[in-house]
Formats: C-alpha cells, sequence, structure tokens
C-alpha cells in the first residue's frame, strides 16, 4: 500500500480507502460479512475509512464504528459529514452552525470514538452564510472533535471562498474535497475543481472512481440479474450507455498488456493525479478489498496514459 499526505496536510492515507456508502448501515450487509471486509482492508494496509452521517441515517457509522474499536485508534483515518436532513426538524440538516455543532456530537457517539479525522460538509449550503460554515469548522477541530475538515462535490469557485475565508481569519483551512470522478465522469473536476485545489494544498478523494462498477468490465456484455445496475436503477441509467461500454471494452488489452484488471487500471488512472490524496473504494466481500488495494502499487507510464486517454476522448 502507498499512502499519500492529504493535500498539504502532515497527515497519510492510504492511497485506496474503504467507503460505507453503498454496502453498509440499513442491513445492507450482514455484521459477519462487514467485519470480514473492514478487517481485510486494515490488514492490507487500508487506513482510511470514509463515512457520512447521511449512510443509512446513522447506520452505516453504527456499524463501522463497532468493527473499527478493535484496531489502534491512532492507526485509523476515520472520516464522515454532515448536510443532508436527518430528521423532519427544519434545523437538523444543512450547514449551520448549529447543526454543524450538533451533528458531530453525534456522529461520534455512533462511531464510538473521541474524534475524527476528517469531517466533510457533504454539500455546500445556499441558505448558510459561508462565513458561518468555516467558523464552525474551526471551531469543531480548536475544540478537538475533529482533526481536518474539508468538502464533498464543492465547485471550485465554493472552495475558494472558504479557503479564503479560513485564510483572512486565521482559521483552519479545508485540507481535502471529496467529488465525484473516474474515467467516464472527469470534466467538471479537471477543469474546475483541480485549478483550485491543486495550488493551495486541498487534496482529492474522490467516490465512485470505478463509476458505479461499469469500469471493472462486469457489464461487458449485459446486466448481470445479482449486479448493482440490476437493483439500482439511478446507477445504471447515469453510466450505461453505449459509449461507456465501448471505452471499457477498449481498456481491456491496455489493462491486460500490463497484468492487471480493468478496475485496478481505473484506480491507477485517478491516481495518476498528483491532486488526489486517496480513491474511495466499496467492497461486499474480502476479496473485491484485495483486488482493489493492488491498484495501489500500479505505476502507469505516460505511453499508457497517452493510451488511455485516445480512448476516453474517442
Amino acid at each position: 500500500m502507498q499512502y499519500r499526505r492529504l493535500g498539504d496536510s502532515g497527515m497519510k492515507v492510504s492511497s485506496v480507502s474503504l467507503g460505507g456508502w453503498i454496502n453498509f448501515g440499513e442491513g445492507k450487509m450482514a455484521q459477519e460479512n462487514a467485519q470480514s471486509v473492514v478487517k481485510s482492508a486494515y490488514e492490507n494496509g487500508i487506513n482510511f475509512f470514509d463515512l457520512a452521517d447521511i449512510y443509512g441515517k446513522g447506520e452505516a457509522e453504527k456499524q463501522m464504528g463497532a468493527i473499527l474499536k478493535q484496531f489502534p485508534r491512532h492507526t485509523l483515518v476515520i472520516s464522515s459529514k454532515v448536510f443532508w436532513d436527518m430528521s423532519s426538524d427544519v434545523n437538523d440538516r444543512g450547514l449551520s452552525r448549529k447543526h454543524i455543532l450538533e451533528s458531530i456530537d453525534k456522529t461520534l457517539v455512533r462511531l464510538q470514538t473521541e474524534y475524527i479525522d476528517i469531517y466533510f460538509c457533504h454539500r455546500a449550503d445556499p441558505e448558510t452564510p459561508m462565513i458561518e460554515t468555516c467558523r464552525a469548522m474551526n471551531d469543531i477541530i480548536t475544540q478537538g472533535k475533529v482533526m481536518y475538515w474539508g468538502t464533498s462535490e464543492w465547485e471550485g469557485y465554493q472552495i475558494l471562498e472558504a479557503y479564503d475565508i479560513c485564510l483572512a481569519n486565521g482559521w483552519h483551512l479545508p485540507k481535502t474535497e471529496q467529488p465525484q470522478y473516474s474515467m467516464l465522469h472527469r470534466e467538471r473536476v479537471e477543469k474546475t475543481v483541480l485549478p483550485v485545489t491543486r495550488s493551495r494544498g486541498v487534496g482529492l478523494v474522490p467516490w465512485s472512481p470505478l463509476a458505479g462498477g461499469m469500469l471493472t468490465g462486469k457489464y461487458d456484455d449485459g446486466i448481470p440479474t445479482d449486479s448493482r445496475f440490476n437493483r439500482e436503477e439511478w446507477a445504471k441509467n447515469r453510466y450505461m450507455n453505449e459509449s461507456n461500454i465501448h471505452k471499457v471494452k477498449a481498456l481491456k488489452p491496455i489493462a491486460d498488456e500490463l497484468g492487471i484488471t480493468r478496475g485496478q487500471l481505473a484506480l491507477a488512472w485517478c491516481l495518476r493525479e498528483s491532486g488526489v490524496s486517496s480513491v474511495i473504494t466499496g467492497a461486499t466481500r474480502a476479496e473485491q478489498v484485495v483486488e482493489n488495494v493492488k491498484a495501489s502499487d500500479v505505476k502507469l507510464t505516460a505511453d499508457v496514459i497517452s493510451q488511455i486517454e485516445e480512448i476516453l476522448n474517442d
């Protein structure tokens, strides 16, 4: 496993991490299986585990927190997020000072930890002044409840506004952004986010780097009955089209030549970007974790990257 600094901070995260969005909470994964997946991740060098309060309305935090307790806390980088509605109460959402300060305490209880390493603003909040959000994030870091804060799915200009406010006030700067980024979803990040984050020490930790599994090649010949695209219509509609099928099939000879899977190629492609600190992966089986982790050691040459670009731009 390779480790990278989170942006320009001193903390290092595994270049491949494990997320809890799809498979944890709400009874999505039996506890025994979840234990096996997390244990495999930890034993294979993953130290970064990403969650959010909205995943299963707190259940993913509870499930992951109970499992992570078996490992020394200092060896873990645990993140969670705040923004989405957690109840019908008018203030139980957004990035107001009230919601942030109340939410972090609830998250810590569910995760059974005294602090988390990264707290993400899960979306930008148009109803809360940016200075209020930045001050609240600074305060929970000062209180020792959070080590670093970041953003998720923010536009470049919003990250810049938050950064400048924190810089002007001597507050803790945002150190990470979690965008959707993959071979099949790249334009927004490369054109509007990376130009802001690269020069300001904000490291990207992309979600869905495998495009919902599309980039693994599992959908080359249609949609298997036991697959995610068969269960989730929105995921199928987002990624399943003739253009993407053609690109994914065209990537196979490149992966074969390198002796890796297309999934590993897709993860290594994200990690080719120096502005990326880690790629957040999902897994339902320990074997998937092992396969994903191998991408950490894959180095793509300029020639290989050029071949990939030809396919993606076709």
